[in-house]
């Protein structure tokens, strides 16, 4: 029950910080943007180290490391997805990418389910593609491209959440600060690169830091729920955060949110009750 409640947690922060990010990506160069949040993420990282302590054996470094490059490549893309939009339908289908190789993982691994997580975890994926369901009438269709970038932003979400995984469980908070300052420097390393492509538009700073700050603590939500559960189950709860995009957009963007899109939510309420029983 803790590991699914933190789940929830981290679901609700990746949410957040996508939108707010995307926003941010709309005012500025993507790299820009990442460039901002990617350090403010780092920072809240290294003041959870006293309070959680952190180990930094070989392996930490390394699936660290590893989710670091993953992250760097998740971050560009998400936030270029999102800044392309229609959120409402580009977030879900990054999630349904990202819930698909980690749960491969973890069955791969020898994790099982009872009847109620059997049950559970097909009604969460499909949750998943509910609410992505935005292609009614009226509803604006994401471009190829966009669509080509989502898949590729949602197999860099799931590559950083099983490397994550992998890390050490005594190994506290270094494999986030070591992803974290991995990500940073590739990212502050192209925009070096590629800085003549930028543009002159200054970045949102205080969106982008506040998604970097929320991205920083659903990592750690995460990290702590698949430490005290199942990754399988662990992962699809946290791929529901489009759930959070999709009300934010609709709130702030005033995004349709469509009939396929609410009996998503509702679906995704009864999957979370069954694999809570699991």
């Amino acid at each position: 029950m803790i590991a699914l409640l933190l789940a929830l947690g981290s679901s609700l922060a990746y949410g957040c910080a996508d939108f707010l990010g995307g926003l941010g990506a709309r005012k500025a160069h993507v790299l820009r943007t990442v460039m901002v949040a990617a350090p403010a993420s780092l920072a809240v990282e290294l003041l959870l180290w006293p309070v959680l302590g952190a180990s930094f054996g070989p392996a930490a470094l390394g699936w660290g490391a590893a989710s670091g490059v993953a992250s760097a490549a998740a971050f560009a893309l998400l936030y270029k997805t999102l800044a392309i939009g229609p959120m409402n339908v580009l977030s879900p289908v990054t999630a349904l990418v990202s819930a698909a190789l980690p749960v491969g993982v973890g069955l791969f691994q020898g994790e099982r389910l009872g009847m109620a997580g059997l049950l559970g975890l097909p009604l969460a994926l499909l949750a998943v593609v509910l609410v992505s369901a935005g292609h009614g009438a009226g509803a604006a269709r994401p471009s190829r491209t966009a669509l080509l970038l989502a898949f590729g932003a949602g197999a860099a979400i799931a590559l950083q959440l099983v490397f994550l995984h992998q890390a050490p469980a005594g190994s506290g908070v270094a494999p986030l600060i070591i992803g974290r300052a991995v990500s940073s420097a590739v990212t502050l390393g192209a925009a070096g690169i590629l800085h003549r492509r930028l543009g002159p538009d200054r970045p949102a700073y205080a969106l982008s830091a506040a998604a970097g700050v929320l991205d920083s603590l659903a990592n750690l939500l995460f990290l702590l729920a698949a430490r005290g559960g199942d990754l399988t189950v662990v992962a699809v709860i946290t791929a529901l955060y489009p759930a959070g995009t999709v009300l934010l957009a609709r709130g702030v963007l005033a995004e349709r949110i469509h009939r396929g899109q609410l009996a998503g939510l509702g679906t995704a309420a009864v999957a979370v009750g069954l694999l809570a029983l699991t």
